[in-house]
């Protein structure tokens, strides 16, 4: 009577976590696309490169604390440092440090558009357990308001 009630629950629970992991990498990749929108939506230079630069720091600061917990899997955290590692490379770019040129003030918009799209084929190289990649997104939302 046991394997009868516990087969169907993991066959649910199976179904119902990978929507629950595709909403988690839809609201990361959504959070960079507002970010986008944002900067296009801004005139000036100045600003829409402190949107940029924010919106890269406040996915930093939020893997940066999910990478500190103890419950994180090494895969994990070998996940997120590929991730930090990106995001790194675009604040850099965008700043014109570490060997990078900046982004000129007319390529911005470009930019930011460059940016979503990398961090759509992100997802599917690194990859993230559903449990961290939940925590992740709720950081930003915390860290963003």
């Amino acid at each position: 009577m046991k394997s009868r009630t516990a087969l169907p629950s993991i066959v649910l629970m199976c179904v119902l976590a990978l929507p629950a992991y595709a909403g988690g990498k839809g609201e990361l990749q959504g959070y960079f696309s507002d970010a986008a929108a944002k900067a296009k939506a801004t005139v000036n230079p100045v600003e829409k490169r402190q949107l940029l630069n924010e919106s890269f720091h406040t996915v930093s600061t939020a893997l940066g604390i999910i990478q500190s917990l103890p419950l994180i899997s090494k895969n994990d955290v070998d996940g997120i440092d590929r991730l930090k590692a990106t995001l790194q490379e675009k604040q850099d770019e965008l700043a014109g440090s570490n060997g990078y040129a900046r982004v000129p003030d007319e390529q911005l918009n470009s930019f930011a558009e460059y940016v979503v799209q990398d961090m759509e084929q992100a997802d599917q190289v690194i990859t993230i357990s559903l449990v961290t990649l939940l925590l992740i997104v709720i950081l930003i939302v915390l860290i963003a308001k």
